[in-house]
């Protein structure tokens, strides 16, 4: 048994260098004799200042932080939920899905509202709106889009401009990519047009939010649709070149969500951040943290916030989730 437990120790190192990690970078506490593991979907520019803050008050620990894609980051934590204490991730249905299949610890000392929990094991602890960001150069002269209709309308009358130059999520790599079109096309029809006229006009397809901004701001795209609106607002070098829309026509709020697993090496310590993460804009902390606060609702989640509920499940369903990729690539994927 000490030979299995040894090798799995020896293992566990060489199964970590070996993913093509997106980023990974160890935080250091003053004294740190602990690790805690932490596997992400959040930038680690955006992520730095909540570890920071929490090894400040934990200085005995150091955080091993893990980047990767929503839908890697549940392919890979599914394979050993025993190399990561902590799960963080923007793809709230697969986070979800992860918990309700018993993955996640339940953590019963925790306080939080019930919208923004499930079953003591999931938290949400930011609400982040999907947004339509563009390059201001592209619209200089125009009215800026305010709802999807707009965005359509917009693009129809000036295809010349847009060609190449409009981006999103590839829905069939990004777990976040996937849940916002699924929800926006549970909530309008309107989504399907878009995506048929921004198929039209070659649509570039991304991994992730933070490399969408980058193509926006240096005028490689002229738009980018759904993008994390924490990531757009992260970038005050930025500022000049891009505006960030909010849609008015069915806003989209997702809550990015964290939890313990059921297998973690140090379940107190990873219980503890937990209990940071949902504490994150204590008056104290409010100028470091980059990341959008969770907005507390008076009556629970509002019809523009995904709910943390049963039904974000439905997407995920085999068949479903295979005849909706069918039906994206019939709209964007125009040949």
């Amino acid at each position: 048994m000490r030979f299995f437990i040894a090798l799995g120790l020896w293992l566990l190192p060489q199964i970590l260098l070996s993913q093509d990690w997106e980023d990974r970078r160890l935080f250091e506490g003053a004294t740190p004799q602990q690790t805690l593991r932490i596997i992400s979907s959040t930038d680690t520019s955006l992520f730095a200042p909540i570890i920071e803050n929490f090894l400040a008050k934990n200085p005995e620990l150091e955080v091993d932080y893990f980047v990767a894609g929503t839908a890697d980051i549940d392919r890979i934590f599914r394979a050993d939920p025993s190399a990561f204490d902590l799960v963080v991730s923007s793809a709230m249905d697969l986070q979800f899905k992860t918990a309700n299949d018993g993955l996640a610890l339940q953590l019963n000392d925790v306080v939080h509202p019930s919208w923004a929990q499930w079953r003591q094991s999931l938290f949400a602890f930011t609400s982040e709106p999907a947004a339509i960001v563009v390059n201001r150069d592209a619209f200089s002269g125009h009215a800026l889009p305010k709802t999807r209709q707009d965005l359509i309308e917009a693009i129809r009358a000036r295809p010349e401009v847009f060609q190449g130059r409009i981006g999103t999520y590839d829905v069939r790599q990004s777990g976040v990519g996937y849940l916002f079109a699924t929800q926006d096309a549970r909530a309008s029809e309107t989504y399907w047009r878009l995506m048929e006229v921004m198929g039209a006009l070659d649509l570039r397809l991304y991994c992730c939010s933070g490399e969408m901004i980058d193509d926006l701001a240096d005028g490689t795209i002229a738009i980018a649709y759904n993008v994390l609106g924490s990531y757009a607002s992260a970038r005050i070098e930025s500022q000049s070149k891009i505006e960030i829309i909010l849609p008015s026509d069915f806003p989209t709020t997702m809550m990015r969500t964290a939890f313990v697993s059921v297998d973690a090496p140090h379940p107190k310590r990873a219980a503890a951040f937990v209990k940071h993460l949902i504490m994150q804009r204590s008056k104290e902390d409010e100028n470091a943290v980059l990341l959008p606060p969770l907005e507390i609702l008076a009556n629970g989640a509002d019809h523009a916030t995904i709910a943390l509920e049963p039904a974000l499940m439905t997407f995920l369903d085999t068949l479903k989730r295979r005849g909706f990729i069918a039906e994206w690539e019939d709209a964007v994927i125009q040949r």
